[in-house]
């Protein structure tokens, strides 16, 4: 994208790296604050006072029921904040992980959503997936042809966790055949990383692996901003996002025109989303030119009711005196910063919430008694540098990236990496999403309570395999997923990729009655 219209400071891009055209600014969502006037160079609100910047008015029978024993799970409800040595379970032993990959893990919907269909092809034969053995040992370049020699293979090896890499132009595994530089990525699902790490030096409630409901808000604002700006500026529909297991939340976009992006395009996304510049200690984050970016615009709507409760209450990140000298150092006002100084000063206990009204009703104490323009720009820059997300872009720059699959155990908590409604954002709780040893345990509660259940069977989608067996009676088996609280998670992966699977199979036709008509897919927005 062009330097002088980037969201952000333009990223610094190598000399043949492909640019992306800004977005227009006609027609934009209702929540944007839309910039008419162009005289108008401080995006000003009709209000001058800080608080106007806060508070703006199939059934499939893939999973067998074997009678493995379940492992009785001691997890109770958590409270907010959550000590990773205290309250998340020990490693998984392998006799449970491999009863997860034999009665839980939704290998045929992988296989439909890498696959982008039921017959197998190249896009899930030539796809790299990196296996960690329980002996850490790092198996890369593994590759099959069909489901069922995928869960096979995943129960043969019993891994602790899997990766999925890019589609190759050949199979990955016969790479040492091959001349240098002749197996090549040819597409992969655009992604995207956020970790509560990120945010260690502004969030109080928790640090490192440890997180609690507080400071999970950082990780639904910047869902909301990444996956709006994915849609309406980019155009993309089909984003999974899925819960990493402990702190954190992946973004596979897997539209086709992004799993075919080449890396320069990728890297001029993540640029165009990369707002904090810098590392924590290193001054200002965020400075922005005015009139604000339509995308900055809109994410500002969106961030400003975060910052007045996670920020301001929740966080009460400006408390310390440390925090109140580094929300100094981003006033640009100099009388401005030595009266809020002296003011802190005499009150050091003074709340977060506190002192960002003082600079509100200091600054107004000016002539006219007007926010100066300055200040309202450092104050949106303020909001902008405490609730943006805060993204691992190296993730998304290269297609050859490795990332953890969904529906595997994240070893150090035993909790499943389930997708996330982002819809319903909100409404997803990190510390309820259901454990491995709790999953087998409700099987067996359930068939407990059951006992007339028949069981299901080993086949998968492929060869040899019976979709929607049924008992002696004629009705169908109950997979064992369904006995769990695992079901509503793999219910919105086969409603997702149901929705993926039409738009793909729409596309292949539109190829194939035009072959003639060279297709190019914009990416101006």
């Amino acid at each position: 994208m062009p330097h002088s219209v980037s969201p952000g400071e333009s990223p610094s891009h190598s000399d043949n790296d492909e640019v992306i055209p800004d977005a227009p600014q006609t027609n934009p969502p209702s929540n944007v604050s839309e910039n008419k006037e162009p005289e108008n160079t401080e995006n000003e609100a009709s209000n001058d006072n800080l608080a106007d910047l806060l508070f703006d008015e199939d059934d499939d029978d893939e999973f067998p029921a074997s009678s493995a024993p379940g492992t009785k799970d001691s997890d109770t409800a958590m409270p907010d904040a959550v000590d990773s040595a205290a309250s998340q379970p020990a490693k998984v032993d392998t006799d449970t992980m491999l009863a997860f990959y034999q009665r839980l893990f939704p290998f045929r919907y992988l296989f439909q959503w890498l696959n982008h269909g039921i017959i197998p092809s190249p896009d899930f034969g030539n796809r790299e997936f990196a296996l960690t053995l329980q002996n850490d040992a790092y198996l890369r370049y593994q590759s099959y042809p069909t489901a069922d020699l995928f869960r096979k293979d995943i129960l043969r090896m019993n891994p602790s966790r899997f990766e999925i890499g890019p589609v190759y132009n050949t199979n990955p595994r016969d790479r040492k055949t091959l001349r240098g530089g002749q197996m090549k990525p040819i597409s992969k699902e655009l992604v995207f990383d956020i970790d509560l790490t990120d945010y260690d030096d502004i969030r109080s409630c928790c640090e490192k692996a440890n997180i609690c409901a507080k400071c999970w808000q950082f990780v639904i604002m910047a869902m909301k901003v990444v996956d709006t700006a994915l849609r309406d500026d980019f155009g993309f529909e089909h984003i999974m996002w899925v819960y990493s297991g402990r702190r954190g939340v992946h973004a596979w976009v897997c539209d086709p025109r992004a799993r075919s992006l080449p890396d320069d395009r990728r890297r001029a996304i993540a640029g165009y989303l990369d707002v904090l510049r810098g590392g924590a200690q290193s001054g200002k984050r965020v400075n922005m030119k005015r009139p604000l970016h339509p995308h900055l615009s809109r994410s500002l709507d969106i961030l400003k009711p975060y910052f007045a409760q996670t920020i301001l209450v929740d966080q009460d990140t400006f408390v310390s005196s440390e925090q109140a000298q580094r929300l100094l150092t981003l006033l640009s006002d100099k009388s401005l910063n030595e009266a809020l100084r002296k003011k802190w000063e005499s009150s050091p206990d003074r709340p977060s919430a506190s002192k960002w009204a003082d600079i509100d009703a200091l600054a107004n104490t000016g002539k006219g008694g007007t926010l100066n323009p300055a200040t309202r720009r450092d104050a949106q820059d303020i909001i902008l540098e405490y609730t943006y997300p805060r993204l691992d872009s190296e993730v998304s720059k290269k297609m050859i990236h490795l990332l953890k699959s969904p529906f595997v155990i994240h070893p150090g908590t035993g909790r499943v990496c389930v997708p996330i409604d982002a819809r319903k954002a909100e409404e997803f709780d990190p510390l309820s999403v259901p454990t491995v040893t709790q999953l087998l345990a409700e099987i067996d509660a359930y068939d407990a309570e059951n006992p007339s259940t028949g069981a299901g069977t080993d086949a998968v989608e492929g060869e040899g395999s019976v979709p929607n067996e049924s008992d002696a009676r004629g009705s169908r088996r109950m997979q064992d997923y369904e006995k769990t609280s695992l079901k509503p998670y793999i219910d919105y992966f086969r409603s997702f990729i149901a929705g993926l699977l039409k738009e793909d199979r729409g596309g292949k036709r539109e190829r194939s009655e035009d072959t003639t008509e060279v297709k190019t897919e914009s990416m101006e927005f």
